[in-house]
């Protein structure tokens, strides 16, 4: 079963990443372009997992993680 991609903000303190990182930081329009690209590939995401079982760890937070290291390891 596909885990639901929701994005809570506060997952290691009170603060949101909005709040923690400058808007001029290069990452944002990394995210943007691989949230929307992902927004396009969730449908075929969700063809490859069976509807009943235990939720998995969304397809697009791993993503994300290897975007977002891929881009700060080539620093």
């Amino acid at each position: 079963m596909r885990g639901d991609d929701e994005q809570s903000g506060h997952l290691f303190g009170h603060l949101s990443p909005e709040q923690r990182v400058p808007a001029d930081h290069p990452l944002w329009p990394i995210r943007q372009m691989t949230d929307a690209a992902l927004d396009r590939l969730s449908s075929r995401f969700a063809l490859l997992y069976a509807q009943t079982g235990r939720p998995s760890v969304p397809p697009e937070h791993l993503l994300r993680v290897a975007a977002a290291g891929a881009v700060l390891d080539s620093q």
